[in-house]
C-alpha cells in the first residue's frame, strides 16, 4: 500500500466460473508473517471500507485454526504507515477492537513475534 496507485490482483474473469456458485472468486491477504509454524494474518482496510462477505468468511476460518492469529488493521501504509485502530477476529465473527495507533499495533507484532518465538 506504499503506492496508493499500484495495482491490485483482479479475480473478475473468475466471476461465474464455479455455475453452481457464481460469486466465489479468490480473496487476497495483505499480510501474512509466520514464525515456527504460527502465523499472523494482516489485512488492511481504509477508514470505512467493508469486509467483503467472503473475505470476511476466509478471514474467520483462518481464526478458527488453532496458529493462527488474524488482524484487521484500519489505516494503510501510502506516505506513511497510518494505523488507526487494529481489531482481532474471532472465528465465531466478531471482531475484538485491540489497539489503536502505530506504536500500538509494532508492539502487538513484537508481542506476536515473541510468544511465536517460544513455540
Amino acid at each position: 500500500m506504499r503506492n496508493s496507485y499500484a495495482t491490485h490482483i483482479d479475480y473478475g474473469a473468475f466471476k461465474g466460473l464455479i455455475q453452481k456458485n457464481p460469486n466465489f472468486v479468490p480473496s487476497n491477504i495483505d499480510g501474512i508473517a509466520e514464525r515456527k509454524g504460527q502465523f499472523l494474518v494482516m489485512e488492511w482496510k481504509r477508514k470505512g471500507e467493508a469486509v467483503s462477505t467472503g473475505q470476511r468468511i476466509l478471514l474467520q476460518s483462518l481464526a478458527s485454526l488453532h496458529n493462527f492469529l488474524v488482524v484487521i488493521i484500519e489505516g494503510n501504509t501510502d506516505e506513511e504507515l497510518v494505523v488507526e485502530n487494529f481489531y482481532l477476529v474471532q472465528a465465531q465473527g466478531q471482531c475484538i477492537l485491540i489497539g489503536n495507533g502505530v506504536q500500538s499495533f509494532k508492539e502487538y507484532y513484537l508481542q506476536w513475534y515473541e510468544y511465536a518465538d517460544q513455540k
